[in-house]
């Protein structure tokens, strides 16, 4: 009996054994508090600005500024650019995710490299590369000029170097769920008679779907949000080769602020949406799938 006391003291004692839990309690509370105090401080608080400062002579703001041609316009080539980039990230993003997870060559951690430059590079500096290889003098001028196809100042541009700049999001979000799926299941649906096409969107895709659409959405937001380099290579024509965030620039010019917050508040509105819908369409899924 003696020995056991000897053996828990602080059990023989009446005190409680939980010092390290408490202090464990403690530091994360207060990485808690951090990362409230980081979201409050530079992502609430900005929006809520932009809100006020769009907002605060009345909801009559937003029928003024969607009455303007030019801002209807400016919406209409964001989203159409939008989606043209989204495809085509969707769809060079998939090839280039399958090649780096499933692949072993020479310079593949080159081309891993590559695939993260737009994310490096300013895209000022992105707008400037499309104007030495499509601009006057350019590598590709004399081809399209000679077939009559103006690259620079015109929508081309504006969705080359938005492609860009918006591939990486898909590439880096499939790429480590292929890598931890592995290719059990692939193997064994091509045992059985499945070809890599009826393998791929009955096993494979299923099983990356959500970090593809996560890829996706923020291909989208960033599509939507792109200004440094679209203003270099659109040649900023107003009712033309305005988007909405050369619109948001050229308010502020011209001393229209609140039309400006109000474009810019349905951009963040846009990607935050965007994002809480893929997330409670997956928790509504994953949760269907855990009933069945």
């Amino acid at each position: 009996m003696s020995q056991q006391a000897h053996a828990d003291p602080l059990a023989s004692s009446g005190r409680p054994a939980s010092r390290p839990e408490s202090r464990g309690r403690a530091v994360r509370a207060l990485l808690v508090g951090v990362a409230l105090l980081y979201v409050l401080v530079l992502i609430v608080a900005p929006l809520a600005g932009i809100m006020y400062y769009g907002l605060r002579n009345g909801l009559g703001a937003i029928t003024d500024t969607f009455s303007q041609p030019d801002v209807t316009h400016a919406f209409y080539l964001t989203f159409v650019i939008m989606l043209i980039t989204v495809v085509v990230t969707t769809v060079l993003g998939l090839v280039v995710a399958f090649v780096l997870a499933r692949d072993r060559f020479p310079g593949k951690s080159l081309l891993s490299a590559f695939v993260n430059l737009p994310l490096a590079v300013s895209p000022v500096v992105v707008g400037l590369m499309a104007i030495l290889l499509f601009g006057r003098g350019g590598w590709f001028e004399p081809f399209f000029s000679a077939q009559g196809i103006q690259i620079m100042f015109a929508i081309p541009s504006m969705v080359i170097v938005t492609i860009f700049i918006s591939i990486p999001f898909v590439i880096r979000e499939v790429v480590p769920l292929l890598e931890e799926l592995g290719m059990e299941e692939e193997q064994a649906a091509w045992t059985l008679g499945a070809s890599r096409l009826q393998t791929f969107f009955r096993i494979t895709l299923p099983n990356i779907r959500w970090g593809l659409f996560y890829g996706m959405a923020l291909s989208a937001a960033r599509a939507i949000g792109e200004v440094g380099a679209v203003l270099v290579v659109s040649g900023q024509v107003q009712g033309r080769t305005e988007t909405a965030t050369l619109y948001i620039l050229r308010a502020f010019d011209q001393y229209q602020p609140e039309r400006g917050y109000v474009v810019a508040l349905t951009l963040a509105a846009f990607s935050i949406v965007l994002l809480i819908g893929i997330e409670a369409f997956k928790r509504r899924s994953l949760k269907r799938a855990g009933q069945e």
